[in-house]
Parts: C-alpha cells; sequence; structure tokens
C-alpha cells in the first residue's frame, strides 16, 4: 500500500470520516424548536446532550412523526356500571404524555448507541445496519460528544 493511499474500510478509523461540528439540542428544547432546528439546519436527527455535553439521547424526526402515529384509545368494554380495559391504561397514558409532550425529554430515545473515534468504519456500520439507525454519536472516554457520523459518510468511505 502506498503511504498516500487510503486503508481499507475494515481499518479506516470513524476519525477520518465523522462531522466534529453537530447540531445537538438539550432534553428541555421544545418539540417545536426541534421541529425548527431540524428545517433550519436540514437535519432529521440530533444528539441529545446534557451541560457537560455528554449525549444522554436522540432525537429524529420519526420520533415526532410518531407523536401522531401512535396515539391510540384504549379498548375497553362497559360491564354494569364500570369500564373494563382491554389494554393497558398505562400504555395508553404514557403515549399519550408522549403525544403531547412538550419537550425533547417526553420523546427522545435514550439508549443510544455511540462509537469512539478509534472505532473502525466497519464497527459503526455493523451498529447501523443491526440496529437500523441512520447517524452514531462519536463520544471520547468520558462520554462526551465529539462529531457524529451517518450512513451517508460510512458509504462515501467505502466508495459507493
Amino acid at each position: 500500500m502506498s503511504p498516500t493511499a487510503e486503508p481499507p474500510a475494515e481499518e479506516l478509523r470513524v476519525r477520518s470520516i465523522m462531522k466534529a461540528e453537530v447540531i445537538t439540542v438539550g432534553e428541555d428544547v421544545t418539540v417545536k424548536e426541534l421541529a425548527q432546528l431540524f428545517e433550519k439546519h436540514g437535519v432529521s436527527g440530533a444528539p441529545v446532550v446534557d451541560e457537560q455535553n455528554r449525549v444522554i439521547g436522540m432525537v429524529t424526526e420519526g420520533d415526532l412523526v410518531a407523536l401522531d402515529a401512535d396515539l391510540h384509545f384504549p379498548l375497553y368494554i362497559q360491564f354494569l356500571d364500570s369500564l373494563i380495559y382491554l389494554q393497558s391504561m398505562h400504555k395508553f397514558e404514557e403515549r399519550l404524555r408522549k403525544a403531547v409532550g412538550a419537550y425533547v425529554r417526553d420523546v427522545m430515545t435514550r439508549d443510544v448507541f455511540t462509537v469512539t473515534p478509534d472505532s473502525t468504519v466497519r464497527q459503526v456500520a455493523t451498529i447501523m445496519s443491526r440496529h437500523k439507525i441512520n447517524r452514531v454519536p462519536v463520544v471520547d472516554d468520558q462520554g462526551v460528544l465529539v462529531g457524529i457520523v451517518g450512513r451517508h459518510e460510512v458509504l462515501a468511505s467505502i466508495g459507493l
């Protein structure tokens, strides 16, 4: 391999393809502000970070679309003078809270897959493929956000 040639994708590190400038949000941002932020910056998702810029979640346009799609009133039957719910009221209440939830914390995904700058492109591609996600935050050893890598960067790195 010549000194200027790119290493194969299985050896290529995330640091060489990640975007270091990342649009982020805090969990106290309103859903309305989030939608405006997505539109303004032309992004469809963003890491949710705390005051120390540590990743605490991820929020996407899909989470916003789910607000409308996920709300179904529970089925019930009337027996004598009371209602018997055939589905969980807890689930309905949770979905209702999300649907009218005014903040990112109400709709974000809390279990987030992350990689480090030294992770390989192959590793991040595997995470994306297995878990059907489009972007993965890149964090340092303390969980502080240092970048993001999306499917576009992964595909470009392997020549697609």
